[in-house]
């Protein structure tokens, strides 16, 4: 026992302790142990505090070691209200249905803990029964499932619940919660909302799980003084931490979009014919007719190159680009005006007029800002948009998290803890750190695996005189290489793209050479493309973008791993440009400082979908010379799990005749 009267670490995490004696299958770690005792010492009640900011911690805790447990029973022993915040459902889902019924049989079967989302994510009783009484009897999906049972029986209308709910239903929009649409005090459904249900019960629970989206939508209202939608909290404990950056950006910044001005014509539209006398419902549809056609007019003003590209730029060339903009702030204030004058009734009226008051702001703020952005240091904002196939965005991104996040993260808790399998570049946190503005000396911790990568993995990089991505003959090259080592690995294979070009290429060549069932990315959903990829044991799938990470397929279905080339993001994209202007101006090295870090963690990310226990066995093949014709090739190198290397694509063939022969 501590001096607290809280178990030590070594009690329960030593090769003699609770867990050992209490869990079959429990394998002592070293590397957990010491990450307890760390997150312990951060947590404890009696922790020196720094004068400014909150106490933090980086982990890097690769695959293997256990690090949720480790840093969630020292965060039920700390005794403080807790928020664990992840990047994915799946996190969320181990730590409540695994994690934490542990915790409760072996250490505080009282722990009240909770998983807390968006709004969006629960049932609105109000809109609810408004719909019920539209339809004039019970409501049912596309799948012909009444919801009418399920609401009488649920505890918070979690839309999760509902699995025969295709994501897509547009009966979910209509009855969902969303700030726009909330009633609060006032509503007639209050004392039966479950939103109000929900938050009564995560204030009386000690641990909460979110997301990083959910956290920072948190901090974004409570910078405003607003309100919270979190209650209180003195500890945050970030996993999957290499998404912070990217996480906070979003919510630090602000968009307008077509859909967002679309949404709120509907809104206004069918309200108007419900609510509103002949005269009032005139002047109400007209100005919504009016923005209707001024925002398609708008979008389709803009260059159709889908992407995303400066903004500042387009408006200064674009005079017609500029007009239509100013024609669509007017159409805008218009509405505001129309609303206004409705303000006075019964929501959603009010709300309505909150909404395009907010629109109109933003749109002033992006048309006003549109010369700030130049390649200074000072520049705190980059603007932008982004053509999709049927949207249109404007952006307003900080070219720097770390003042936001020291004026509400730092500034209002008391302690924060990082970790995530991927944080350090070259071994070094110094990356990680300055992107997040901690200071230099935050203590952290570096825990390799606990898996055997010497004797159980291979890391392949092809010989000398294989041509480098950008040389004539890369893509024969490559496609060749590629078929050599997946009929090496008789399938078994995960295939990583750096763009989605390379790997539809890819694919249209490998497909009629291969006699493995290939699988691509987009012909069906992740969900579904991975389970036939794990249900098979000598198949090959294709993908890009997410599939880099929350990957995880242990055993015989995946045995090789192959990355087309380094992951250096595409510089023109305006956010990274801005950035990269941010740190040149300030005399660094962007690629040494910024593009190389960032392409190592995702590089890493993409290796670590190889071993996901202690007896999977494999090989990953990076396919790109430059990690030897290159200086900066050794800090990739470096950065990568101890493998053996291989140039010699005979040694991976003997490797896999040895995995068939043992197997």
């Amino acid at each position: 026992m501590t001096s607290s009267g809280c178990p030590s670490m070594d009690s329960l995490f030593g090769p003699d302790g609770l867990f050992a004696r209490g869990i079959d299958g429990y394998e002592f770690r070293s590397g957990q142990l010491e990450m307890a005792r760390t997150v312990a010492r951060l947590l404890a009640p009696d922790a020196a505090a720094p004068e400014e900011g909150c106490s933090s911690l980086v982990v890097e805790a690769e695959t293997g070691l256990g690090k949720t447990l480790a840093y969630l029973i020292p965060a039920v022993l700390s005794g403080g209200r807790v928020v664990v915040s992840t990047n994915t459902r799946n996190l969320q889902d181990q730590i409540l249905e695994k994690e934490i019924p542990l915790i409760r049989q072996h250490l505080d079967p009282q722990l009240q803990a909770m998983c807390v989302k968006g709004r969006q994510n629960y049932l609105c009783l109000y809109r609810y029964r408004q719909s019920q009484a539209a339809a004039a009897g019970e409501l049912f999906a596309d799948s012909g499932e009444s919801l009418d049972g399920w609401v009488e029986e649920t505890v918070y209308a979690d839309r999760a619940e509902l699995s025969w709910l295709s994501s897509s239903s547009p009966l979910w929009q209509k009855i969902c919660c969303q700030s726009h649409f909330c009633l609060g005090p006032s509503c007639p459904e209050a004392s039966g909302c479950f939103l109000n249900r929900l938050r009564r019960d995560a204030a009386a629970s000690r641990l909460l799980i979110v997301n990083h989206h959910l956290l920072f939508s948190d901090l974004a209202v409570r910078r405003t003084g607003y309100g919270e939608v979190l209650p209180r909290y003195e500890t945050v404990i970030f996993d999957e931490a290499h998404h912070v950056e990217n996480v906070a950006s979003t919510f630090f910044g602000f968009t307008f979009s077509r859909y967002q001005v679309l949404d709120l014509v509907g809104d206004v539209e069918r309200s108007a014919t419900d609510d509103l006398a002949v005269k009032d419902r005139r002047a109400v549809s007209e100005a919504a007719i009016r923005l209707n056609g001024t925002v398609e007019r708008w979008a389709a003003t803009f260059p159709p190159e889908r992407g995303r590209f400066p903004l500042p730029p387009l408006l200064d060339q674009r005079a017609d680009v500029l007009a239509v903009c100013e024609d669509l702030g007017t159409a805008l204030h218009q509405l505001v005006s129309v609303l206004d004058s409705q303000s006075g009734r019964e929501p959603p009226w009010p709300q309505y007029a909150g909404r395009a008051q907010e629109l109109e702001s933003r749109l002033e703020q992006l048309l006003a800002g549109r010369n700030d952005d130049t390649d200074g240091e000072t520049v705190r904002f980059t603007r932008w948009y982004e053509r999709t196939e049927r949207n249109l965005t404007l952006c307003v991104t900080p070219v720097d998290v770390a003042e936001d996040l020291r004026a509400t993260l730092y500034a209002m808790t008391r302690h924060c803890l990082f970790t995530s399998a991927t944080l350090t570049a070259g071994g070094r946190f110094t990356y990680f750190l300055e992107r997040l503005g901690l200071p230099a000396d935050t203590p952290t911790l570096s825990l390799p695996s606990p898996f055997d990568y010497r004797q159980r993995t291979l890391l392949y990089v092809p010989a000398k005189g294989f041509p480098e991505p950008s040389a004539p003959g890369y893509q024969a090259s490559l496609h060749a290489c590629m078929e050599t080592l997946i009929n090496h690995a008789g399938g078994r294979t995960l295939a990583l793209f750096t763009s989605f070009q390379a790997m539809e290429t890819a694919y249209q060549v490998l497909r009629d050479r291969l006699p493995f069932p290939l699988l691509v990315q987009g012909e069906a959903p992740r969900r579904v493309l991975l389970d036939q990829f794990a249900r098979r044991t000598d198949s090959v799938l294709c993908a890009v973008a997410s599939f880099w990470e929350g990957v995880d397929i242990p055993g015989d279905s995946l045995s090789l791993v192959i990355i087309d080339k380094l992951p250096f993001e595409v510089p023109s994209d305006p956010v990274i440009m801005a950035r990269i202007n941010r740190i040149r101006a300030q005399g660094g090295n962007p690629f040494a400082d910024y593009q190389v870090p960032r392409a190592i963690l995702t590089l890493r990310q993409g290796v670590g979908r190889l071993m996901r226990t202690g007896t999977d066995r494999g090989v990953v093949a990076i396919l790109d010379a430059r990690l030897f014709t290159k200086g900066y090739g050794r800090h990739f190198l470096r950065s990568l799990p101890p493998s053996p290397l291989t140039r010699d694509t005979a040694e991976v063939a003997s490797f896999f005749r040895t995995d068939d022969e043992t197997d």
